[in-house]
């Protein structure tokens, strides 16, 4: 007797795949010239033709469960050369967005993060975290937060002190933790499960010491953004990803060390403009401008590709983050104390929603690619 599969089309998810950038998903009729063109698809089982095929009968199952819609990087080359503009490379970026919002839980946020109308909304969460858990402390005499500080030389901890900004963000920071770990529990079983399905591998259960191992050699690989350098069309996207990347790299060990230096050490700053972890942050935050500037040009100068709300979502968010963060010191610099704190407090606000929000925006995908790619690399599919 022959294996056999059940045929049971989602239209709820086709529909909601094309909302999500796959609206032109139906002109596809099969033709493989995506899997042809496709500069960093495997030889077996090749993607994105696959994808598209079971996209179109809705089979949702098979699709957010695969480690393959995480391994196109949305070249173009695809979308560039279909002769019939079904553009695979925006179905797989709309299918790996369902994805994260179905992985990532509580599933409301997930939604609230892709809709563009809840934007106020979440940025008005932390606001208003922040000025209660001020006013909070001030009611019990700790006097973390101030609207008219005294003093010669004033910083933004003046106004905002460092201590209620670190008891806000250290909980949202590892809600993301956990939020992607349960994420990534459900996506590693399912990724394994479709494996198994379709031949792509004969282990029953995943190593786990093989798959840190495999963890290990993909690292250099994502460092050095190999991927898309082996795109055609979008050759040049890998340098403004690299630089957004690291430049989130350098601002992380930057924050660590200035909170280790005020919980463990008891420094306060603001701290000389000739210290080297302080230049660590201008150019982390320049990188993070310069990075985000150049996606954005590349964006409007692309009329092949979509360009969809959660694309946006992410550039803003690296802008608005690189932004405010190097204005907050430079307004400080120029002794405009008042107007610093206030766009330092926005700063705060963008810090949060990167924390708060990660698991369920496209940056999720830098976690999720990650696991895809090492699958693939402990699984032996070249």
């Amino acid at each position: 007797m022959s294996d056999s599969y059940m045929v049971e089309p989602d239209v709820g998810f086709i529909k909601d795949v094309m909302k999500l950038g796959g609206q032109d998903l139906k002109k596809c009729y099969q033709c493989a010239t995506c899997s042809v063109a496709c500069p960093i698809s495997p030889d077996t089982k090749p993607f994105p033709r696959k994808e598209m095929i079971a996209t179109s009968w809705g089979l949702k199952d098979r699709l957010v469960g695969n480690a393959d819609i995480w391994l196109c990087h949305n070249c173009g080359d695809c979308t560039t050369r279909c002769p019939r503009g079904a553009k695979p490379g925006d179905v797989l970026a709309a299918v790996r967005a369902y994805a994260v919002t179905e992985y990532a839980v509580p599933k409301v946020l997930g939604k609230m993060v892709n809709d563009p109308t809840k934007l106020p909304i979440l940025l008005a969460i932390p606001a208003v975290i922040i000025l209660v858990m001020g006013f909070l402390s001030n009611m019990v005499g700790l006097g973390w937060l101030s609207f008219a500080p005294s003093g010669e030389e004033l910083w933004q901890a003046s106004y905002i002190n460092n201590y209620l900004v670190d008891i806000i963000m250290i909980p949202t920071f590892f809600f993301a933790v956990g939020v992607f770990a349960l994420g990534l529990k459900r996506f590693l079983a399912d990724i394994h499960a479709n494996a198994l399905l379709e031949g792509k591998t004969t282990q029953q259960k995943i190593d786990p010491v093989g798959f840190v191992q495999a963890l290990i050699r993909v690292v250099p690989t994502i460092a050095k953004h190999n991927r898309f350098s082996e795109c055609g069309e979008n050759k040049e996207r890998a340098t403004a990803h690299m630089m957004v990347l690291y430049g989130f790299i350098g601002l992380f060990i930057v924050t660590n060390c200035f909170f280790v230096a005020e919980w463990v050490f008891h420094i306060e700053g603001p701290y000389s403009q000739i210290n080297p972890i302080k230049w660590l942050g201008n150019i982390g935050g320049i990188a993070l401008l310069i990075g985000g500037g150049l996606m954005i040009a590349k964006r409007l100068g692309q009329k092949e590709q979509t360009t969809s709300y959660k694309d946006w979502y992410l550039l803003g968010l690296v802008m608005l983050l690189g932004g405010t963060g190097l204005l907050t010191e430079m307004l400080r610099l120029g002794h405009m104390y008042n107007l610093s704190a206030f766009v330092y407090f926005l700063h705060l606000i963008f810090i949060w929603a990167l924390f708060a929000y990660t698991p369920f925006s496209k940056l999720a995908h830098l976690v999720y690619r990650t696991v895809a790619m090492t699958y693939q690399e402990y699984s032996g599919r070249k």
